[in-house]
C-alpha cells in the first residue's frame, strides 16, 4: 500500500529542490564578473580609424605595384601598356576593393561590454543571430551543392526561426560552428593554401608574389566571413589586415633572395660542372621554397581569422546568459538615495 505523503515531508522535499536549484542561480555570472574577466579597454573609434588606415595603405602599395607593372609594359609596347593597365585595374576592383568592402559590411558580434552597454549588446546580438540563420537557411535552400552546412542541422535550425525560438537557434547554430563549419573552413584554407602556392611558384617575380599574397588572404578572409555569416570585431580585423601586410610583405622581400643559388653553392662540386643542371635546381628549389612559404602564410590568416570567428561566437554565447538586472536594480537604488540626500540637504536649508 502507497503511504501518503506528509505536508511536513513536502516541505521538506520543496526545501531540498530549492537547495539543488541554488547552485545554478549562483553560478549565473554578472555584467560585472564578465566584464572583469573577457572585457578590454579598447578605443572603438580608434579601431574604427587604424582600420581604415590599413585599408588605404595596403590598397596604396597594391597600386602602385599593379601601375608599376603597367608602365614596365607600356615602355616595351604602348597597348600592351594599355591592356595590362586594364587588366590590373579590374583585378585590383575584383580581388582588393570588392573582398574588403564585403567583410566591412558584414555584421559582428559585440562582446567588448560593460555594465552600461550589456543590454544593447544582447539585443544587437540576438538580432545578428537570427539574420545568420535566415542566411544559412536561404543558402542551402537555393544554392544546389554548396555542401558547407550540415543538412539536417539547417532543417532544426529553420524549425527554431519559424518557432522564434532563440534558444534553439542558439544551440543549432553553436553545432554547425563545431562541425560542419569548421570542416568547411578548414577546406576553404587548404584550397587557397595551395592556390597562393601555386601563384608563387608561377611568378617568380617579388612583386607578383606580393600582390598575389594580399589577393588571395583577402579572399580566403572574405570567404570565411561569408561561411560564418559574420565578421570578426574591428579592432580583431586591424590584426588580420595587419597579418595581410606582413605576409605580403614577407613574399616581396623573399622574392628577392636567390634561395636556389644558395642552395646550389651549398651542393659545391656537384653540380660545378653542370651549369645548365645548376640552373634548373635553383629554379626549382627557388619555386617551392617561395610556394612552400606563401601557401603557409595564407594558412596562417585562415587560422587566425576562424580563431577570431570562434572567439566571439563563443563570448556573445556567454554575454547573452549573463544577469544584467543586477545593474538595473543598482541604479534605482542609487538614484533613490540621490532624491533621498537631496531631500534632506534641502529640509537642512530650510531649517537654517
Amino acid at each position: 500500500m502507497k503511504r501518503k505523503t506528509q505536508p511536513t515531508e513536502l516541505a521538506e522535499q520543496d526545501g531540498a529542490a530549492q537547495e539543488n536549484q541554488k547552485p545554478t542561480q549562483e553560478q549565473r555570472m554578472t555584467i560585472f564578473e564578465y566584464e572583469e574577466k573577457y572585457s578590454r579597454r579598447q578605443n572603438s573609434r580608434g579601431a574604427r580609424r587604424l582600420l581604415g588606415f590599413l585599408a588605404a595603405v595596403i590598397g596604396i602599395l597594391l597600386f602602385a605595384v599593379l601601375f608599376y607593372i603597367s608602365f614596365r609594359v607600356w615602355e616595351a609596347n604602348d597597348i600592351a601598356g594599355y591592356v595590362t593597365g586594364g587588366v590590373c585595374l579590374l583585378l585590383y576592383i575584383l580581388f582588393f576593393l570588392v573582398p574588403l568592402i564585403k567583410i566591412l559590411r558584414t555584421g559582428y558580434f559585440i562582446t567588448n561590454v560593460n555594465a552600461f552597454n550589456a543590454r544593447k549588446a544582447q539585443r544587437h546580438n540576438r538580432k545578428l543571430r537570427r539574420q545568420i540563420a535566415d542566411k544559412i537557411i536561404d543558402l542551402t535552400a537555393k544554392v544546389d551543392g554548396v555542401g558547407w552546412y550540415d543538412s539536417e542541422t539547417v532543417g532544426k535550425l529553420a524549425i527554431a526561426v519559424r518557432t522564434d525560438d532563440d534558444e534553439q537557434i542558439k544551440k543549432n547554430l553553436t553545432s554547425l560552428y563545431r562541425g560542419s563549419v569548421k570542416k568547411s573552413a578548414k577546406t576553404l584554407i587548404m584550397k587557397s593554401s595551395l592556390k597562393s602556392a601555386a601563384y608563387s611558384a608561377l611568378s617568380q617575380t617579388a612583386k607578383i608574389d606580393a600582390v598575389l599574397v594580399v589577393f588571395v588572404n583577402l579572399q580566403l578572409v572574405k570567404d570565411l566571413v561569408y561561411l560564418y555569416g559574420f565578421r570578426p570585431s574591428d579592432a580583431r580585423l586591424v590584426r588580420i589586415l595587419v597579418t595581410v601586410l606582413h605576409n605580403s610583405l614577407i613574399a616581396y622581400g623573399l622574392g628577392g633572395i636567390n634561395v636556389g643559388s644558395s642552395v646550389v653553392q651549398m651542393m659545391g662540386s656537384a653540380v660545378k660542372g653542370i651549369p645548365i643542371l645548376g640552373n634548373a635546381i635553383a629554379a626549382i628549389v627557388d619555386s617551392s621554397v617561395q610556394g612552400l612559404v606563401n601557401g603557409t602564410l595564407t594558412t596562417v590568416i585562415g587560422y587566425q581569422t576562424i580563431k577570431y570567428l570562434n572567439k566571439e561566437y563563443r563570448l556573445q554565447n556567454i554575454l547573452d546568459g549573463v544577469d544584467v538586472s543586477e545593474t538595473e536594480v543598482e541604479l534605482e537604488e542609487a538614484c533613490a538615495d540621490l532624491e533621498k540626500e537631496l531631500k534632506n540637504k534641502k529640509k537642512l536649508a530650510q531649517a537654517v
